[in-house]
Order: structure tokens, then sequence, then C-alpha cells
């Protein structure tokens, strides 16, 4: 990204823009990579029956398990995050992600492949929670939110890049089921090329300081000070130092779960509902069925699977395309307004791909629809890809890092993350067995709902934090 745009402010502030930019693009490798890991299963779902012979429900099971790792990895990571440092997590992150490729290509049972996608989703919970986190500790706040939406860039790109690369493995092999190199199914290799970039990460994240706030916390303030020198320059660090300490001199202790209940009420603090609302909206409007079934789901209307796989491509494209979108508006019109306006373009999409699904009849097994339908569905989902992918997708990750005071945002962001990743679960592992009780209609019909709801739930409790310093965040 070029830091025109951020540095024409440069001087007069005196932080080193390059320097954060460059250190916050590292952070986002680790969305690459929960991008990639989420996406590639996209491709190898065939590969899979064949190889274990698994039933729908297995295949369900098979998909989402990686789920039940980000849950745990997502809760776990903030609590972690708050004892060893957001640097160290990542690092821990960047190792799972390399052990969870190889595994999960070289499997030769069902048990073997869960194992090894539950250590990668712990990965990506960890991952998905911390780089955001960890961005928004080093920014500062009056380009935060565009800095931040790059996670989601990073995330898209990886779901990207995992679709093309299943693509043009399939394609080389003739089949995701078929022989590629070395006498190993295109589906294994699928899984293998994520070692790459899992492996730069790893070294990248060798070379960035550890966040100020959380050296503040630990009480390490001549680190936290060379950090924020560093980040600020000398003037401002130590202002920025100050500040910091003073949000924390009130209430100094080492963070931990309790810190989220209200200690006058005793009731879950207010913030924290709000965080839990946003990280479960975002996956009940089922976005995630598009991007793990996206083939399935396009086969199902009649689509060939070099053609369903090259669809997803397209998918991934145009939801870059709507990040960018994000990263020009979040910071000048803020956080709320695109989140509603999400919210509609969502519901109203979704109820389209409905009307173009429930007209449809099943033929052999596949769903039949009138002729226009198909490119109706077609036009409508991708339509949806957009407006999830300039709304709730960056924008909930941006304000889930940024929202919660600082004593309480690693713990804030694991139950959160959690829940987060639970809900993902939840309508991952229920779709196939959605699709085959109430089709595809009635299960998008479930999903628009969620939008419909959504915009009420962003009206009524979410608040703006555009422009605010983390420190003026209230819970």
């Amino acid at each position: 990204m070029s830091t025109t745009a951020f540095e024409r402010g440069d001087i007069a502030h005196g932080e080193n823009t390059r320097f954060i930019i460059l250190i916050s693009c590292v952070a986002t490798i680790g969305g690459f990579l929960f991008g990639f890991d989420s996406g590639v299963i996209n491709g190898t779902i065939d590969g899979l029956k064949q190889t274990f012979q698994s039933s729908s429900a297995g295949i369900g099971f098979e998909v989402a398990s990686m789920l039940l790792g980000c849950a745990f990895g997502a809760f776990v990571a903030g609590r972690l995050a708050d004892q060893w440092g957001r640097r160290s997590v990542l690092i821990i992150s960047a190792v799972l992600f390399l052990l969870s490729a190889i595994g999960a290509g070289a499997a030769h049972t069902s048990l073997l492949f869960i194992a090894a996608r539950v250590l990668g989703g712990f990965a990506v919970g960890a991952a998905s929670v911390i780089s955001p986190a960890y961005i928004a500790e080093v920014a500062p706040a009056r380009y935060r939110g565009r800095l931040a939406t790059v996670q989601q860039i990073a995330i898209i790109s990886g779901l990207f890049t995992a679709f093309l690369s299943n693509y043009l493995l399939a394609k080389a092999a003739g089949a995701s089921t078929e022989a590629l190199w070395g006498g190993h199914a295109a589906w294994s290799w699928m899984f293998w090329m994520q070692a790459v970039p899992s492996v730069i990460f790893l070294v990248l994240l060798l070379t960035i300081p550890e966040s100020p706030r959380y050296l503040v916390v630990k009480r390490r303030k001549d680190e936290a000070l060379r950090v924020l020198t560093r980040l600020f320059g000398g003037a401002e660090a130590q202002a920025k130092l100050a500040e910091i300490d003073a949000s924390l001199s009130a209430d100094h202790h080492r963070p931990q779960l309790s810190d989220l209940k209200n200690k006058t009420t005793g009731k879950i603090r207010p913030i924290v509902w709000v965080g839990i609302g946003l990280a479960t909206f975002q996956q009940l409007v089922g976005i995630n069925v598009v991007f793990y079934y996206g083939a399935v789901l396009w086969q199902a209307v009649g689509f060939s699977e070099n053609d369903a796989l090259a669809i997803n491509v397209l998918s991934g494209a145009l939801s870059i395309g709507a990040c960018i979108v994000t990263v020009l508006l979040i910071d000048r019109i803020g956080r709320k307004p695109l989140l509603w306006i999400g919210s509609v373009g969502m519901a109203v999409s979704l109820a389209l791909v409905v009307w173009a699904f429930a007209s449809g009849s099943l033929v052999d097994g596949h769903l039949q629809l009138p002729e226009g339908m198909g490119t109706l569905a077609l036009v409508a989902a991708n339509l949806y890809v957009i407006f999830f992918n300039m709304s709730w997708g960056p924008v909930m990750w941006v304000m889930l890092g940024e929202m919660f005071p600082n004593q309480i945002r690693g713990s804030a962001l694991a139950v959160a993350g959690a829940a987060q990743w639970t809900s993902n679960f939840a309508i991952t592992v229920t779709f196939p067995i959605l699709l085959g009780s109430i089709g595809l209609a009635g299960a998008y019909g479930i999903y628009t709902l969620a939008a419909i709801v959504s915009v009420f739930f962003v009206l009524r409790f979410v608040h703006e934090t555009r422009g605010k310093e983390l420190e003026q965040m209230e819970g």
C-alpha cells in the first residue's frame, strides 16, 4: 500500500508513518493465513469425500473442525497476549499455521485430518484477534481504521489466493481428486501451498517490536518508550507513554476475565455484550457458507467443478475491491455507517438469492433453476459478498481491536473472538444438514433474517469509535 496518503501529515505529527505501516503489514500476514486456511477447504471437499469415505455429516464436521480450534484459539489468545505479548502469540500462530498445512495435506485418515485442521484453527483464531489488536495498539487514531482494514484485505487476499491456487491445481491435475506432483492428489497440494506464506510470516515477525501498550501494562516502561520513540518520535513518545500509563494507573492490576464485569453492578459490561453481538452477527449472516461451501453451492445449481472454482476466484476478487472501498471510507465516514449500510445491502441481496433458489426444482439431485434465475442467484450472491466485505467483514475486526479499554482489551477480545468462531462453527456445521432438510432457499432465508436483525442491532447498540485514541475508550 502506498504511504503517500498517510504521510501528508507525517512531519506535523512527528510519527514514523512508513515504519508503522510496515509493521502493521507484517501483522496482517496473519490475516492472509487466516483467509488462506479458511478458503483452502473449499476446493478439497471432493477429495476428502473420496479419501475418507465421509458422509454428509462427516464432511460437515471435517470442514467445521478447524472452527473448534479457532474458537479455542481466539479465547486463549487474548489471555496469552496479556501474559506473553502480542508479538509472541503471533509467532506461535505462525508455527502452528506451518504444522497444520503440512499435516492436513499428508493426512490419510479423517481423524488425523481433523487434528491438523484443529491445530490450524487455533492459529487462525489467535491471529484473527491479535493481529487487529496489535495494529490498533501501534497506529495513530487518525488512520488506525485504514490500517486495521488492511487486515480484512489480507484475509480476503488469502481467500482469493487459496481459491486461485485450488483452481489452478485442480486444472493442472484434471480434478481435485487426481494425482499431481509426487503422486499426491491435487487436494493435498492445496493444503501444502500454505506452508510458503507461513514461513514468510514467521521470519518477518522476528523483525517487529512488541506492542507498547502491552509493555506499559507489564510495567516495562523503558522498552515501551523505545518502541514509542520509533513509532512517534522522541517528543511525542513521552506524552504518549504518560497517556497510556494514566489510563491504567487508576486500576492497574494483572488483566483477568473478571475485569469484564462492572465492579459496581456485578454485571457484564455493556461494551462486552456489544463486542459479542458484533462478532456473532458477522457469522449469522452466513458469509462463510459462501467461502467454505462455494464450490458445493454452485455445483448444486448446475455448475461444473471447474466453473464453481472459477466463481470462487471471482468472488475473492470482488471481495478485495470491496475492502479497498472500506479503506478509503472508514476513517472518513466512520464505522457505524458502514455497518448499517452493509446490513441493509446484505438483507436485500440475500432476499434475492432466496427468491432465486426458491424458484428452482430438484432434477437428479441438483437444483434446476428457471431461465434467468441462475444469473440472478450468481449476481445477488456476489453483491452480498461485496456488501459484507465493505462493512461487516473488515469493520467488525477493526472495532474489536479498538473498542475496548486498555485494561480489558485482551480478555474482551478472548470472549468476543470465541463467540465469533463458535457462531462460525455453528453456521458451517449446520449448512449441509440444512441443505438436505430445508434446501438452499430455506438455509439462505435464515441468513437473510439475521441480516435484517443486524440492522437494528447496529442502530441501537453500536457506538462510533472513529478518531478516538484507545485511551479514550470507555466500557
